[in-house]
């Protein structure tokens, strides 16, 4: 049985650094960035601990391709993407974890 993936990016409380980032745990690794888990890295370097947009893919291989796609983007189809779903740049966090 192979196991999904997810990509998701992550903003500050000014929404103005984005990370996109892919996982297949998405709860566990939405904590390590609340948590900064890592602190020398970039989303604990800028505060990233907000999550505003995810989507899920049928494998790991899936999503880290998808996850290449979306980190070519320019800021603006990040923020369209984003929107999508999204449009008042909620955390998503309760969903997630309740998922």
């Amino acid at each position: 049985m192979e196991r999904g993936g997810c990509i998701y990016i992550m903003t500050n409380k000014n929404r103005t650094t984005f990370y996109v980032g892919v996982t297949s745990d998405l709860f566990s690794r939405i904590i390590e960035h609340q948590t900064h888990k890592y602190p020398n890295s970039f989303t604990a370097k800028y505060n990233l601990e907000f999550c505003v947009y995810f989507e899920m893919q049928p494998t790991i291989e899936d999503a880290i391709g998808r996850e290449k796609q979306v980190k070519k983007y320019r800021r603006e189809k990040k923020i369209a993407l984003i929107e999508s779903i999204n449009p008042n740049w909620n955390d998503l966090w309760e969903e997630i974890k309740n998922w």
